[in-house]
This record gives structure tokens, C-alpha cells and sequence, in this order.
């Protein structure tokens, strides 16, 4: 038992050590609808492109949260963008004759389809023309800096 445990220990030990797979000169695809290039890691950073959903980049390097990326179609577009926005699975659209958009491409890699939708709106407490106008106002990267500044809510990045 103290020798499956001692084991166990040194196995953890020695994978905690190990470094982390790098993403540096893979290919990575936007996962999210869409997502702002940025001149550098900060979220407040100047924004050099936009990227959409299925976009493929190449990662030139990494800095903690945040990959450099270059577009795989257009050597002028690259920038920084957060980790979680990107992912090594290859994303494509195999059929011609029926359409989705990226929002609708997204949710059902999370597992959201027609079926689970329809069980949804059956609830009748729900109301999603309030979520639909949640969804439509954009607030600027500096509104929101400024938000945070003159609330002292954060020591804000650039």
C-alpha cells in the first residue's frame, strides 16, 4: 500500500515538472465567432486585425495566456490573441447544401443542437428576446478601459 502511494507521488511529481505541450509553429483555428489581433498580450492592447470563426493561423510564439499568430492565407495579419479563443482541432464544414453560421457552428461543437434548442424554448419562464437584446450592444475596448480606470476597479494593462 505505502509502495502504490510512494509511486503514485513520484509519478505526479515528475509530470508536474514536465513542461507543457508548446503550441510554437503549430497551426491553430479561431474558435470563437470572432476574435481582435492585438499588438501585444494586454487586453487594452491597439488591435492590428479581426479573425473569425475557422480562421487558420500559424502560432509564431508564446507568452503566457496569449500566442502570437499569423495568418495562414495573409502574411500581413498577425497579432496576439488569448489562448482560449484558439484550438489545434482542425474546424471545417463538410456540407455544401446546408448552411450555419458561426454562432450556430460553435454551439454545436459544445454539444447544443436543434433537439436540445427546442427543449429550451419549451420552457415557458424564458425569455429570450431579452437574451437577443443582451447580445446586440457593443461596448469599445475603450469604454471599457476607461470604465475601469475611473472606477479604480483594476490597474489596468494596455
Amino acid at each position: 500500500m505505502k509502495k502504490g502511494i510512494v509511486t503514485l507521488l513520484l509519478v505526479f511529481g515528475v509530470l508536474s515538472v514536465l513542461p507543457a505541450q508548446s503550441l510554437k509553429n503549430k497551426t491553430v483555428y479561431i474558435a470563437v465567432r470572432s476574435t481582435n489581433l492585438k499588438s501585444s498580450t494586454g487586453f487594452f492592447a491597439r488591435t492590428t486585425g479581426t479573425a473569425s470563426y475557422g480562421d487558420t493561423f500559424k502560432v509564431l510564439q508564446e507568452k503566457g495566456k496569449w500566442v502570437e499568430v499569423q495568418s495562414s492565407s495573409n502574411s500581413s495579419l498577425k497579432g496576439w490573441v488569448a489562448t482560449t479563443n484558439v484550438t489545434t482541432k482542425r474546424i471545417t464544414s463538410s456540407s455544401s447544401s446546408v448552411s450555419a453560421s458561426a454562432d450556430e457552428l460553435a454551439l454545436a461543437g459544445k454539444g447544443f443542437s436543434a433537439e436540445v434548442e427546442k427543449e429550451y424554448r419549451s420552457a415557458e419562464s424564458l425569455n429570450y428576446d431579452a437574451i437577443d437584446r443582451m447580445e446586440v450592444p457593443v461596448v469599445s475596448n475603450e469604454d471599457v478601459y476607461s470604465f475601469l480606470v475611473e472606477g479604480h476597479l483594476a490597474t489596468a494593462e494596455e
